[in-house]
């Protein structure tokens, strides 16, 4: 399936990197697990490793933001107090979050000796109308596999991973990422995002600027949930960066998030949990979370100032648009629980409308 800028469309004006993913970041690494099987299972997990080092032994600085609350996204309360990220993120459905973090706390424990603690990040969106969301069908070993396929490089979209039953705007939506590169003058840093998209009501996506849900009737695409369940969904926005950013300034670039939401039309319903984490590798050498051993009392910190941020936020706002288009345009037309379906937004149909 095309990407955005297959389509001779991309938002912006700063360039992707290499993969036009978030694993441009050096050192970020994605896996994923599909689980699609008989009539009624359409579900995975996907999982971010901030850095490919032991994630617990070289923490990374973090911030969140929350645009809307009706979701989940744990271990934040951890993050805000600390600073600090020291696992990976993990993203599933709604009520696969306990085995998902369950699996993750046995991943970090079994490659240690010794009491250890953990407290994991898993972000959830809701696909009980293509999964059979109750049947809970996400194992402990679906997220060691995906743990065990995390790389760089390209990323695969749409209907993947924690993103495999997932609803957009109207469509089959699901996992998408982009990536842009700021200029050298101000850094030459690079911003990656990574979204799991199930957020949003036909008749505000946005492509553009241009309301294109609006141009796509639904006697033309049929909806694929129950009559005024629309904007019902979440949306998860994962932003890394290289920059050397403190935890204040990881929490403003995950605000700007939300930007990147409205402009494809996304703007925070009262059902939709929309939830947002950056986190920063710039900095190296940060203390663990150890409760003992042997540590510096003082680390030496880079910090971009406040005044060179402009571009970080550009990043971010550019590659949140870009990611969940890409994963609105690489999902595909599913069928799921109870013969419900959601149909793919055409790329042909697209270009129409933007006509």
């Amino acid at each position: 399936m095309p990407r955005l800028r297959d389509l001779g469309l991309a938002p912006g004006t700063l360039p992707p990197g290499e993969a036009n993913a978030v694993t441009d970041v050096p050192g970020v690494l994605v896996g994923q697990t599909t689980l699609v099987r008989g009539d009624s299972v359409r579900t995975g997990v996907t999982v971010i490793l901030p850095r490919a080092e032991d994630p617990w032994a070289e923490p990374v600085f973090a911030g969140a933001h929350r645009l809307n609350g009706n979701g989940e996204l744990t271990g934040l309360e951890w993050i805000r107090e600390s600073g600090l990220l020291s696992t990976p993120v993990a993203l599933t459905n709604t009520h696969s979050v306990g085995v998902v973090r369950d699996a993750l706390v046995a991943w970090e424990t079994g490659r240690r000796e010794g009491v250890f603690w953990s407290l994991p990040v898993v972000g959830e969106t809701w696909d009980g109308v293509l999964n059979d969301v109750n049947g809970m069908h996400v194992t402990k070993d679906d997220v060691v596999a995906a743990l065990a396929a995390a790389a760089s490089g390209a990323v695969a979209e749409g209907n993947t991973g924690g993103g495999t039953g997932m609803i957009c705007h109207g469509f089959k939506g699901g996992t998408g990422t982009s990536s842009r590169v700021v200029p050298a003058a101000a850094g030459g840093w690079t911003v990656g995002v990574l979204v799991q998209a199930n957020h949003g009501r036909r008749k505000r996506l946005t492509v553009l600027g241009r309301p294109v849900g609006a141009a796509i009737a639904a006697e033309e695409v049929p909806m694929p949930g129950p009559p005024g369940r629309e904007g019902a969904g979440s949306i998860i926005v994962v932003v890394a960066t290289d920059a050397p950013l403190l935890p204040n300034q990881c929490a403003r670039l995950a605000q700007r998030a939300g930007l990147g939401v409205g402009r494809v039309g996304g703007v925070g319903e009262n059902s939709s949990g929309d939830l947002f984490l950056c986190f920063a590798t710039g900095n190296r050498g940060l203390p663990v979370n150890a409760v003992s051993g042997e540590h510096a009392l003082t680390v030496e910190l880079t910090m971009l100032g406040n005044h060179a941020l402009d571009p970080l936020f550009d990043a971010v706002v550019e590659a949140t648009e870009e990611a969940i288009l890409n994963a609105l345009l690489a999902a595909e037309t599913m069928t799921g629980r109870g013969g419900a379906t959601a149909y793919a937004l055409d790329p042909e149909r697209l270009l129409r409308a933007l006509a």
